[in-house]
């Protein structure tokens, strides 16, 4: 049997003579300034995931500084390699969009260059699925290290933290509480340092279930971005990734279905973003594994909102780091736990677990008998305006709208709703459901996070603060409010969201997890008859958008391509913990 190839031997370039593509390469990389003894060491590459357009990723060229000393300690080489970079604020017309790219980009980048082990460094939303998205395809032994939480701002003695924050101050300001020098004094503190959303976004939902699955150092997810802690924690990963090189620790042992189980646990403990399905299911659908939504609706009636964090409670993640990180909330859910899942440190989830340090007095992580919310945060809906399923972060929502009723006000695109939202004229009441079509995976294209519907600004100024809004479209996990998610199959494939009229009533019922259009079968049929496909926009027959088009699936598949997915052997969660 052939031995494995390793090091600037892994790889090389198909020129016929494979002494003459080692020559070559070797020639080429001493104009770095590399000695031989340096080429003969195992090889870690540094994903490079930043740009002027990312905040989020502002400390990144000091983290890949430490990830050097780090494998450079350990006796590797580091050899750091840009991929795309994606901004939640700065990518048109979602980082979503862009997310499958910025996995493939990172998948053959892997394949394409001598690395032994690669260190991931990610932060904002999508980053880090992506990075995960491509190691998984790629197998190449792999380890996440994030960039980690902005520290809070202040505001006249109020603590303040994007986005979540954002969006309170932005819905005073429409509804006329404060002035516009009031809203730019806050603009400005909103995000005080380099780092994520130090609120339980996407990023530190990710971060933290990332942490669970395995794929980063235990204690990894809730540093804080400017803490030297954060350095060392870099430092760490690099020494950890030459270690894994030799283990040939590859992500296929880490990732698997048990280690998913983990995943989505922590993911409802922390009452984390409704966007981290879509990713997780993403990423466990390129190891060939698919996600149960009915199941993990199971696991959230048994796993509470544990974690005081905003949007769902009122602490932020340097809190979260202070009360001893995702070790303490383990703690609470260990019986609900696969501890035997394997880690990136080679240990088990058990075996960092009873390593770490045991958990102290503090706020922020509640006792698992004293939860934040008992009903788990997220719930998965189904019934005839959702056949393939739809969500509502039930732990974020007014509780008076868990059962609703209410007469429909639609929106058939979101120019739509920009034009009309805030329209004097605009015939809504308090009691209506907004709903907002073509906003999907192919309809917005990208699935943006425009499920946030804003509260008509006439209904805002006279208090409203929510309402029950139904899309197709996604929404930051730095958001709240009654806003049912994802619904699938999509309008721009002509799913039943895409036969909803104004004035049609549509019953939720989160307690029996059902969301139903009543209108008569005969009725929904005559408006099928009717209904016309959206028409076809130039940008879609060309480029990247094309091959988004064509392929992208939905929500419930993770809105990955169908191509870069192996249909599931496997099913998460596999069985119910009592």
């Amino acid at each position: 049997m052939a031995k494995s190839k390793s090091g600037m031997r892994k790889g090389l370039t198909a020129y016929g003579d494979e002494e003459f593509s080692f020559f070559m390469r070797k020639a080429f990389v001493k104009a770095m300034g590399y000695s031989d003894d340096a080429l003969d060491r195992p090889i870690i590459g540094i994903t490079n995931t930043y740009s002027g357009f990312n905040a989020c990723h502002r400390n990144v060229p000091e983290l890949i500084e430490a990830v050097k000393r780090g494998v450079m300690l350990a006796g590797g080489l580091p050899v750091e390699f840009p991929i795309i970079t994606l901004h939640e604020s700065f990518a048109h017309p979602t980082s979503m969009y862009l997310r499958n790219l910025m996995s493939i980009d990172t998948e053959e980048m892997i394949r394409a260059q001598p690395v032994d082990a690669v260190v991931l460094i990610g932060g904002c939303d999508k980053t880090v699925p992506a990075l995960l998205m491509g190691a998984a395809s790629a197998n190449v032994p792999a380890i996440m290290l994030v960039t980690g939480p902005m520290i809070t701002g202040d505001h006249k003695g109020e603590r303040l933290g994007a986005c979540t924050d954002c969006r309170r101050f932005w819905a005073r300001f429409r509804a006329g509480d404060i002035s516009a020098q009031e809203i730019s004094e806050v603009n400005n503190k909103l995000a005080p340092s380099a780092g994520t959303c130090m609120v339980m976004g996407t990023a530190s939902t990710m971060a933290l279930c990332t942490e669970a699955l395995g794929m980063m150092l235990p204690g990894g997810a809730c540093i804080p971005a400017v803490m030297a802690e954060r350095l060392r924690h870099a430092e760490a990963s690099g020494a950890r990734a030459v270690a894994m090189a030799k283990e040939k620790l590859t992500p296929d042992r880490i990732m698997t279905p048990a280690a998913f189980e983990n995943a989505l646990r922590v993911l409802l403990a922390v009452g984390g973003s409704t966007n981290a399905i879509v990713h997780l299911t993403a990423m466990a659908g390129r190891l060939g594994i698919e996600v149960d939504l009915d199941a993990f609706d199971r696991m959230g009636r048994e796993t509470p909102v544990l974690v005081d964090l905003k949007p769902t409670g009122q602490h932020y993640m340097e809190d979260l780091e202070k009360a001893g990180g995702l070790a303490v909330i383990l703690h609470e859910i260990k019986p609900l736990l696969n501890l035997k899942a394997l880690t990136v440190t080679g240990k088990t989830l058990g075996g960092n677990l009873a390593g770490a340090l045991p958990p102290w007095k503090q706020d922020v992580v509640r006792p698992f008998k004293d939860p934040i919310f008992k009903g788990g945060s997220i719930a998965v809906l189904r019934g005839n305006l959702a056949p393939g399923g739809a969500i509502i972060k039930q732990a974020a929502m007014d509780q008076r709208l868990v059962r609703h009723e209410g007469r429909a006000v639609v929106f058939e695109s979101l120019e739509d709703l920009a034009n009309r939202i805030d329209d004097p004229g605009l015939e809504v009441g308090a009691e209506d459901i907004l709903v907002m079509k073509q906003a999907g995976p192919r309809g917005a294209p990208g699935m943006p996070e425009a499920g946030y519907i804003p509260i008509p600004k006439k209904l805002a100024q006279k208090g409203v603060k929510d309402m029950v809004r139904i899309s197709d479209a996604r929404m930051s996990g730095t958001a709240f409010g009654a806003i049912v998610l994802h619904v699938t199959p999509e309008s721009a494939l002509g799913g039943p969201l895409a036969l909803v009229k104004t004035g049609d009533r549509i019953r939720l019922d989160v307690p029996a997890r059902k969301l139903d259009l009543l209108v008569s079968d005969a009725e929904l049929a005559a408006r099928r008859r009717q209904l016309k496909a959206p028409r076809p926009r130039k940008e879609d027959q060309r480029g990247y958008r094309k091959l988004f088009m064509a392929t992208v699936m939905q929500a419930d598949r993770g809105c990955d391509f169908d191509f870069l997915a192996p249909r599931g052997t496997m099913r998460i969660p596999r069985g119910i913990k009592r």
